[in-house]
């Protein structure tokens, strides 16, 4: 048939106007011609490891893809759906942003595509995710084996997507399932980046391109707390086992080279075994908050994500708030440090460190501090040394100054007004727990400090009677791995936030 076709041009064009305008402009997609991208399609189609290893440009003190990423585009292809889970630092966001260039490359200009890429939080797509598609990973194909034009920047690729001949690559936030689900084409390709606090009605909208249509999902995170769909997938619930789910683990990550073993032993002698950022971001493993902990690490990271939201909309020349608040920790000695917690109404700012300061230095940092910023009070803590940095500064602002006294009783009762707290203390640190709880809406940012974090997740509480108990700064500074550390850091932030009364609308920063 095809020596006849070649032999009579006639028929050749007979055949051509009969086929779909996309396979008309491309004859080699049928086998007609011996078109170099057509047969790039045909043999790469379903082989995304072999266009990793041949079509992509590799420098030489890189091996190409590791074992484990090459077992997830193979699992991908084979399996349809894939949820991977593992470490910081494996090599999560290149195989999603190679995923992603080999679908659009095998399917443009025949195949009716599109991709929908969504992540947990759009800093994870603006600054990550897509970045590494278009500034990194296109710049590295090799388009004389592709067979086709480079795609051309401000034309076919932008900032958030890439739009090819017959199909779009393009990144959606989470939190509109509408826009997910509202995403058809023949050929679709979902990638669920930084997965584990993607709703569950965002993963349902996307359910519906299955039901037609060729479809595949790839959804990678390092793993939080042991709930949401994405943990639900690697539990291995009912109804989830047309998932397959692959769990990266340290010694894969050390063998290929990807995670330093000295930097996983030193995190574990930083934060211990049971420590939900040695489970989370070290050994990939999903770890519950312990549950006499007050305040869990993913409301810190929710905190954190909304911090970069505020950057990002002052960057864009959003409305800078006043700071409102100083939180001060005075240091105590030892490897203590005195913290400044600048509070501009639900945003802390910044974390301002000083280490070694006698009480006037202190007292003249607090008040160049309150000269600079006309609408601050400074809320001292008055233990020890702090309580004269507290009286010369009283002296010299009056009212814009108060004194926090962590041993002082309290008749503060909790949100629910069920419970009474030993100390004030105790009150100010549940109440930085209520307001970082995401089910009381207050919406805290906070600056993604490591050993602000650390301070916030480490310290327990208990009851005694009626009464909430909170670890004391000497309890936890004697706490194995903290090396004789308070909670510096913590304690400022908290003591900023503490004795105002929020309003229920928070600030517009997103």
């Amino acid at each position: 048939m095809q020596n006849l076709i070649m032999q009579d041009s006639s028929v050749l064009d007979k055949v051509l106007g009969e086929l779909p305008n996309a396979w008309n402009r491309d004859i080699g997609a049928v086998g007609v011609s011996d078109d170099k991208y057509a047969d790039f399609r045909i043999k790469y189609k379903d082989d995304p490891v072999g266009f990793c290893r041949n079509c992509i440009t590799w420098k030489k003190d890189e091996k190409g893809l590791t074992d484990y990423q090459e077992d997830i585009l193979a699992k991908l292809v084979k399996h349809r759906r894939i949820a991977v889970r593992g470490p910081h630092g494996l090599g999560k966001t290149s195989v999603a942003a190679l995923a992603i260039l080999w679908f659009i490359l095998t399917r443009d200009g025949v195949d009716d595509w599109k991709i929908p890429t969504t992540a947990s939080a759009w800093r994870q797509l603006t600054f990550f995710l897509w970045p590494e598609i278009t500034r990194k990973w296109l710049n590295r194909v090799r388009w004389e084996v592709v067979g086709r034009e480079p795609l051309k920047k401000d034309r076919e690729v932008f900032t958030l997507n890439i739009r090819g001949a017959t199909g779009e690559a393009m990144a959606m936030a989470a939190d509109d399932p509408n826009m997910i689900e509202g995403a058809h084409a023949d050929e679709m390709m979902y990638v669920f980046d930084e997965s584990k606090a993607i709703q569950d009605s965002t993963w349902d909208a996307a359910e519906g391109a299955f039901s037609t249509g060729h479809c595949y999902w790839l959804a990678i995170s390092t793993p939080g707390e042991p709930t949401g769909r994405f943990y639900d997938i690697h539990a291995r619930k009912p109804g989830y086992d047309d998932w397959y789910a692959r769990h990266v683990t340290l010694e894969e990550s050390i063998i290929a080279g990807r995670i330093s073993r000295d930097w996983a032993n030193q995190r574990l002698l930083q934060w211990g075994e049971k420590d939900e950022r040695y489970q989370n971001r070290v050994l990939g493993e999903f770890a519950n908050s312990q549950a006499d902990s007050i305040i869990q690490l993913s409301w810190v990271e929710l905190a954190n994500e909304r911090w970069y939201a505020w950057q990002e909309y002052i960057k864009d020349g959003g409305y800078l708030e006043n700071v409102t608040h100083i939180g001060v920790d005075v240091a105590r000695g030892g490897s203590d440090k005195t913290i400044f917690a600048l509070r501009r109404n639900y945003i802390i700012s910044e974390l301002l460190p000083f280490t070694k300061q006698d009480t006037m230095i202190t007292t003249a940092e607090i008040t160049k501090n309150l000269i600079l910023h006309q609408s601050a009070q400074a809320n001292i803590e008055v233990v020890g040394v702090g309580a004269g940095v507290y009286d010369r500064s009283r002296e010299l602002f009056k009212d814009r100054i108060l004194a926090f006294n962590p041993s002082k009783r309290t008749d503060t009762l909790d949100k629910s007004e069920q419970w009474g707290f030993v100390d004030t203390r105790s009150a100010a640190w549940w109440h930085m727990r209520e307001l970082l709880d995401p089910a009381n809406d207050y919406e805290i940012a906070l600056p993604p400090d490591e050993g602000l974090t650390g301070d916030l997740i480490i310290p327990k509480w208990s009851l005694r009677g009626e009464k909430i108990k909170v670890q004391s700064k000497e309890e936890i500074s004697k706490i194995p791995g903290r090396s004789g550390k308070s909670t510096d850091e913590g304690d400022a932030v908290v003591i900023a936030f503490w004795e105002e009364e929020l309003v229920e609308e928070g600030m517009e920063y997103a």
